[in-house]
């Protein structure tokens, strides 16, 4: 019985199968279409609210947003430069990847890994809209809508036990929001150091995978399970505030340095100095300066007729790079007539100190610093000076090792000098620190007779300037002044006024384009501050400072 039912079950079956076949062939041929309609054009202010939601996706950025600029000369130009732009992504894939696919070799029995063919395909990516953001801070930051339905051709081979397994990547299309800012902006082309990128959404990433010939995206599940995960991957190390940060340029070479720290210097005593004066003696005084900063050196007052002289007088420096600047001292002969006379002098390498300790140095000076010169060998006598370098409490964690090596002909002397003690409670204010104001520019300032702007600044009764421009309403100076205080200001104010002068003869050479007065308790409690001020007495003046504070 059971062979027979099964026998019958065949046939049924077979029979079933015929005659359905049969029913739609008749049904194909002999029944008639119905006619296609005209599609009918209307308006898109004519389209109901579920017709423009099906649409949106598909209508461009810029027409959505208009804070998306329109960017098809873009589009041009990379459709023009794909040909050529596609072999250089190739070869950059090809670089990336191989580190990545030596760490595999040799591990799951796998012999070799490489690509057989990388071709990007003739379609190039399109950029929907381009949204470009304005700051404050030293950088440009743009978000462009890239959409890629590309035709590529990636084909991986593995070879695992003696056997050639190929993975054919194609038909890819990606959809991206990425933010890329280009910071700091610097002096040196391309005018920028480094590119910053960070997706503002998860990616859209859809691609045909075959392996051995085989669409194993076809697999019911798979598709969807290796979509989510290469969105998680993708978002799990980009998507925003996670970074890419690719350099460009040496920000160290290119890049303004900021203050990390305050060097304390004591100029103490010279001993036995070579006497300069044909008649009488010698009229010392100390010049002392650090190399790379490009400030005025300071100087101590003159010792008349001293070959011994004992100064005694301190001063403060800023450092910006501890392991490569030098402290540069010189020790001159004051003449009333002509110039000065330079008895010797020396450099102390910063690398030498550590931080928060007073070392007291005592150097044989020197004609200049060419060792080989065989009249650095006369006795010019010995500068004795003590010195301290207090790095800024944001910095201070770069410099906890401190430096070390031996200098010539120096004796160093370690003891309890200047209080450099932390303070148990981090919000404490008070403390020395350094106040930085930085004019960045102006915008829209507008004489009545001339427009050749420059800014003064007046803090605690010290008036500062930055250079003239000549015949412009937007001018930039990016002029940085330092003020060390011995405590924080925080009741005190920084005036800033851009004032026009006339380069030629003229009654009226001087016109104030509108001044600013900044409060600096809130730069005292925040550490910095970046922002544009309307100019006061200025219709349309705008100024743009930045000012902050940092505690030794």
């Amino acid at each position: 019985m059971g062979f027979v039912s099964s026998l019958l079950g065949i046939l049924g079956f077979g029979i079933g199968i015929s005659l359905g076949l049969l029913v739609g062939f008749f049904l194909f041929v002999y029944s008639k279409p119905e006619e296609v309609e005209d599609p009918v054009c209307r308006p898109l202010y004519d389209l109901d609210e579920f017709a423009l939601q099906d649409l949106l996706p598909e209508i461009p950025l810029w027409v959505k947003n208009p804070n998306y600029h329109r960017v098809d000369w873009l589009n041009k130009f990379i459709a023009d430069l794909w040909p050529y732009l596609e072999k250089e992504i190739a070869g950059t894939i090809r670089s990336v990847a191989q580190p990545i696919f030596d760490e595999y070799i040799g591990k799951f029995q796998i012999e070799s890994i490489d690509f057989e063919r990388i071709d990007m395909g003739t379609l190039p990516p399109i950029l929907n809209g381009l949204e470009v953001f304005e700051t404050n801070d030293n950088e440009l930051i743009m978000e462009p809508s890239i959409k890629w339905a590309g035709n590529p051709n990636i084909i991986l081979v593995l070879k695992v036990l003696s056997l050639r397994i190929t993975v054919q990547l194609i038909d890819i299309q990606v959809f991206l929001a990425p933010r890329i800012a280009f910071k700091p902006l610097v002096p040196s082309f391309p005018c920028f150091a480094n590119i910053v990128v960070s997706l503002m959404e998860k990616p859209h990433v859809d691609f045909g995978m075959k392996i051995l010939g085989a669409d194993i995206m076809s697999i019911p599940g798979l598709y969807r399970f290796v979509q989510e995960t290469i969105k998680k991957q993708v978002a799990s190390l980009y998507l925003w505030p996670r970074t890419l940060e690719i350099p460009i340029l040496d920000v160290s070479t290119v890049a303004v340095k900021k203050p990390v720290g305050i060097l304390h210097v004591n100029v103490v005593h010279a001993v036995k100095l070579l006497k300069k004066d044909i008649i009488g003696s010698s009229d010392p005084y100390v010049k002392l300066s650090l190399t790379g900063d490009g400030l005025p050196a300071k100087k101590t007052t003159i010792k008349k007729k001293n070959l011994n002289p004992e100064w005694n007088e301190k001063f403060k420096l800023l450092v910006k790079d501890p392991k490569t600047q030098l402290l540069r001292l010189q020790v001159f002969d004051w003449d009333k007539v002509g110039g000065h006379d330079r008895i010797g002098m020396q450099l102390v390498p910063l690398k030498q100190l550590t931080p928060h300790v007073l070392q007291e140095f005592k150097l044989d000076l020197l004609k200049d610093t060419n060792i080989s010169n065989c009249t650095n060998k006369k006795q010019r006598g010995q500068l004795v000076v003590e010195l301290t370098f207090v790095p800024f409490k944001e910095d201070i964690s770069r410099f906890s090792g401190g430096f070390s090596g031996p200098i010539d002909s120096a004796h160093r002397r370690n003891e309890s000098g200047i209080d450099m003690s932390m303070s148990s409670d981090e919000g404490t204010l008070g403390g020395a620190g350094l106040l930085s104001v930085i004019i960045q520019g102006a915008e829209n300032v507008e004489g009545k007779s001339h427009n050749n702007p420059y800014a003064i600044l007046l803090f605690r009764g010290e008036q500062k300037k930055t250079h003239m421009l000549r015949k412009t309403r937007d001018p930039r100076w990016s002029k940085e002044f330092p003020f060390m205080l011995d405590e924080p200001p925080l009741s005190e104010k920084v005036h800033i006024e851009v004032v026009s002068k006339r380069t030629g003869i003229s009654f009226r050479r001087k016109e104030s384009l509108g001044y600013v007065e900044i409060n600096l308790r809130d730069v005292v409690h925040n550490g910095r501050i970046n922002q544009k001020y309307h100019l006061i007495n200025s219709k349309n003046g705008v100024i743009q400072v930045e000012i902050s504070w940092k505690i030794i």
